[in-house]
């Protein structure tokens, strides 16, 4: 297999590579146009294999990414490429609309083309993973519901709309193109190499730095949580083996307040690097003013990908969270110069 990575310089396309590389007969592409979010070093031991290559490219430039497909021979891609950031993409939409749909139906158009060109069993072989959000749903109610395959799309932020979009997109040149295409739509992923502006790594180093841990509102929304490292696992799984035009939902089944999630970091901070004068890093919470448009609460049924593909999540969110931090702390070179550029000051006082 040749498996073409989008945005494999960024958290779970790193956490892909990673976890691909080293299987035998598997060759990894990865294209990226290294944006803020991207950064080689998350590929760390992956990126030295003779079966890895590199293409800084834009997803947009569909003659770009044509090339690459014939000349890598490319049998399965996987797109994970993405602007992601709900706050940014309330700040400013128009990077959104253009990567996340614009660029999919670039890149659809480039896939595309080269499917046609394949010969029978290559044509019969080839695969087009679109990994995209469990946002694109909407929110449920605190006490009851869970996101499906069958939920009807309801997003409430640009991020999630423009989504909600590219998804939309790729069934549609399944069903009018016949492109054999699998989708995931998965929930807050979290693990290595996430970038500092997001909200667990963002609490982690906040509080090592002892400055405020934004919190947005109460802290009472709900996520289901992921530890990126399972998400690469489910990954694998349905663009091999995944039925074409079909999508499976990926989740921990891992529901959290974000205050539970921010208490249960500072409570593990106190045990592995503890405060001065027997204080505890939940003083450095603050509650702000919460956000436009901030969904109530995700809930996925993982169901499916657990039937039909014998995928579970290997970390529950009190051991994950525990190997996340544990990573950071031992990951300094890896987050300090994210956290010093110019413009982190701005960026890394808010909360995801």
């Amino acid at each position: 297999m040749n498996i073409l990575v989008t945005g494999g310089a960024g958290f779970i396309g790193s956490a892909v590579i990673r976890h691909l590389a080293g299987r035998q007969g598997v060759r990894i592409v990865n294209l990226d146009k290294l944006t803020y979010a991207g950064n080689p070093a998350s590929l760390g031991a992956a990126a030295s294999s003779l079966h890895y290559r590199f293409h800084q490219a834009d997803i947009c430039d569909d003659a770009a990414v044509l090339d690459i497909l014939r000349a890598e021979e490319i049998t399965h891609v996987m797109h994970l490429a993405a602007e992601s950031h709900v706050d940014r993409s309330i700040d400013g939409p128009a990077e959104f609309i253009q990567t996340n749909i614009v660029g999919t139906f670039k890149l659809l158009n480039a896939a595309l083309a080269y499917w046609r060109e394949l010969p029978g069993e290559r044509r019969d072989a080839f695969r087009f993973h679109h990994v995209s959000t469990d946002e694109v749903f909407g929110d449920l109610p605190f006490e009851s519901g869970v996101f499906t395959e069958d939920t009807p799309y309801d997003p409430s932020s640009p991020y999630s709309a423009s989504k909600a979009a590219s998804d939309h997109l790729v069934r549609a040149w399944h069903v009018t193109y016949g492109l054999p295409v699998v989708l995931s739509n998965c929930s807050n992923n979290y693990g290595p190499c996430h970038f500092p502006e997001k909200l667990i790594p963002l609490v982690i180093l906040n509080a090592l730095h002892e400055c405020e841990i934004p919190v947005y509102g109460q802290g009472s929304n709900v996520r289901d949580w992921l530890y990126v490292e399972d998400h690469a696992r489910a990954l694998e799984l349905v663009v091999t083996k995944g039925r074409p035009g079909e999508s499976y939902n990926v989740g921990g089944r891992a529901e959290r307040t974000n205050l539970q999630v921010v208490e249960t970091i500072c409570d593990l901070l106190d045990q592995r690097r503890p405060r001065g004068g027997a204080r505890s890093y939940r003083d450095l919470i603050r509650f702000v003013a919460d956000r436009p448009g901030h969904d109530r609460r995700y809930a996925i049924d993982p169901s499916k990908i657990e039937r039909e593909l014998g995928w579970r999540a290997q970390e529950s969110f009190e051991t994950g969270i525990a190997r996340t931090i544990d990573w950071y702390l031992d990951n300094r070179s890896w987050w300090q110069p994210i956290r010093e550029r110019s413009y982190a000051g701005e960026r890394l006082g808010k909360v995801a």
